[in-house]
């Protein structure tokens, strides 16, 4: 057990430093701040002395163990909009994100695995083959689509809910109800997929040979080995309800970390990105050892292997 958790942990680490990398090297090759944030008109004198004021001059290796070492003291810079700290923007921003990608999450496992459940219990029934026409469906429609569409039926030609703001609860049903379609179809398609793979295993055609009751065999046997294979899936989905809000937060104009990335991207605000993207990559690799903590927990083969058969 020591020399598995040794092995996500550093892997865990590794994808973070990997990330935090990738970050500043993107956000650098990108455009210069100075020339985005300053005016187009703005003295080369005044460009000089803002790239003086926030290190823009100083060699890249020089800006890259600054970035690290504000990373390790908890600052994480400062936005070069406003000069209020990285962090403590970010920070306000997050419940706001919460607000719909919690109650979102929340849709996705009370639709998702009811349908999965139902479906493979239905094999090439109607309603199966209703259930998978709207998963899939609802995995391919990008979700800026599906935002548009809702409020195109319940904002404008209904008049139900506003199309947009965050001022009150109605507010967030559409953002909330984009969010949560695309999910509900993955995760019904992944534990319809397990349920029928564990249907079909030997110990449960023993177990129905043996006249256990099938609602017995459904409880007792196949959900708990159907559930492996899906919590990787939700796992993944924990560790993305900030980044997923990035695009439904932008089309509903709700002020959450995500509709503050995309203006902090195209205003080179280095600091806030680097933030925003240092959390979602914390968030990610959390929720991904967690996962793994789990699957070590429940086979011990992947334990004695060091975590090497889950990717079998």
């Amino acid at each position: 057990m020591v020399r598995y958790l040794s092995t996500k942990s550093l892997r865990a680490l590794l994808t973070i430093v990997f990330v935090v990398t990738f970050a500043f090297a993107i956000l650098r090759l990108s455009g210069d701040p100075a020339l985005l944030i300053m005016s187009a008109d703005a003295p080369p004198e005044a460009i000089e002395a803002f790239r003086r004021a926030w290190g823009l001059d100083q060699p890249l290796w020089e800006q890259y163990v600054r970035y690290f070492l504000n990373i390790f003291d908890g600052s994480l810079g400062r936005s070069m909009r406003d000069g209020r700290p990285a962090l403590e923007l970010v920070l306000e921003r997050v419940p706001q994100t919460l607000a719909i990608t919690v109650p979102a999450f929340a849709v996705k496992l009370a639709i998702g695995i009811p349908a999965g459940i139902y479906a493979a219990l239905r094999r090439n029934s109607v309603a199966d083959r209703v259930l998978m026409v709207i998963s899939v469906a609802g995995h391919a429609v990008p979700s800026f689509v599906l935002g548009l569409i809702l409020v195109l039926i319940f904002a404008v030609r209904l008049n139900w809910l506003p199309s947009g703001g965050s001022d009150t609860w109605r507010h967030a049903i559409l953002p909330i109800v984009t969010l949560g379609a695309a999910g509900a179809a993955i995760i019904a398609r992944f534990t319809r997929s397990a349920m029928l793979e564990v249907l079909g295993q030997p110990y449960v055609r023993a177990a129905m040979a043996k006249g256990v009751p099938w609602h017995r065999v459904v409880w007792r046997h196949a959900l708990p080995n159907a559930a492996i294979p899906t919590i990787t899936v939700i796992g993944f989905m924990v560790g993305t309800l900030i980044a997923g809000a990035v695009v439904v937060e932008s089309v509903f104009s709700w002020p959450g970390v995500g509709r503050m990335l995309v203006v902090a991207v195209a205003n080179r605000d280095l600091a806030i990105v680097q933030c925003i993207l240092l959390l979602v990559a914390g968030c990610m690799v959390t929720a991904n050892f967690t996962v793994d903590l789990l699957y070590g927990w429940v086979d011990p083969r992947l334990r004695a292997s060091g975590g090497s058969d889950r990717s079998a």
